[in-house]
């Protein structure tokens, strides 16, 4: 398997859409935090709400985006047959193109730390950012996106070709992180009802890390749901044998 992740993470890094997604999302982010959201240097307190807020709806997108091509590619291509004959199950190739997908968001998601620390210095010390909600919201976020490369790799699996592999992608995150959350407001559920349907979607999840506790049936949710679209994603790929 350390074969396989490092010819996966040279593939992301030999390709333009490695940097292209970096950019886009740091930069992006970059220009709704400190210039389309309000100008927060002139701001009576020091949040990044903005960033939190808006990263999870360029994540939607983008994350599918990286992913898209992990098995698309390799069935357009009839090289997974050929994968398929080295000394390797096909959980460690979904686990191995997992973490090469999973190392490019990591590499992604840390350059967004300047954000935190610029305006850490920047803030007033009478109004200092709120480093326990900005930290537990950091680590919803990496999760977060931990969830959407699972669920890319996923669509990626059942397709070969990666523009439909995209569109599930994106549909499924987006299902994931909001639907739920619009289903639960509906009138007609109240309640306990309306908490546990809220609570299947990941947005409740990362609202209440965002908050600055990390509470550990949240990390669980999370690993949760990515070990299902792991295992969803070696159904695929083992259905091809059927």
């Amino acid at each position: 398997m350390p074969a396989l992740l490092k010819k996966e993470i040279s593939l992301f890094f030999s390709s333009l859409i490695a940097y292209i997604s970096m950019g886009v999302f740091f930069i992006v982010l970059a220009l709704n935090l400190f210039i389309f959201s309000g100008n927060i240097l002139d701001a009576n307190y020091a949040t990044l709400d903005a960033f939190f807020t808006l990263a999870p709806w360029v994540l939607i997108f983008l994350i599918p985006a990286i992913t898209m091509r992990t098995f698309a590619e390799e069935k357009q291509n009839g090289t997974i047959e050929l994968l398929s004959t080295k000394p390797i199950t096909d959980l460690q190739i979904v686990v191995g193109k997992y973490l090469a997908a999973l190392f490019l968001w990591l590499i992604t998601f840390l350059p967004t730390l300047v954000y935190f620390l610029a305006i850490k210095k920047l803030s007033l010390d009478n109004a200092p950012i709120d480093s326990g909600a900005t930290w537990g919201s950091y680590i919803g976020l990496f999760f977060l996106g931990a969830v959407f490369v699972a669920v890319g790799i996923f669509s990626s699996s059942i397709s070969n070709n990666q523009i439909v592999a995209f569109l599930v992608g994106v549909f499924l995150c987006y299902l994931m992180y909001d639907a739920f959350a619009q289903l639960s407001a509906l009138p007609f559920f109240e309640g306990r009802i309306d908490y546990i349907i809220q609570s299947a979607g990941l947005n409740a999840h990362y609202d209440s890390i965002s908050r600055g506790v990390v509470d550990t049936r949240d990390i669980i949710y999370f690993l949760t749901i990515i070990t299902l679209f792991i295992i969803g994603t070696r159904t695929a790929l083992e259905s091809r044998k059927w």
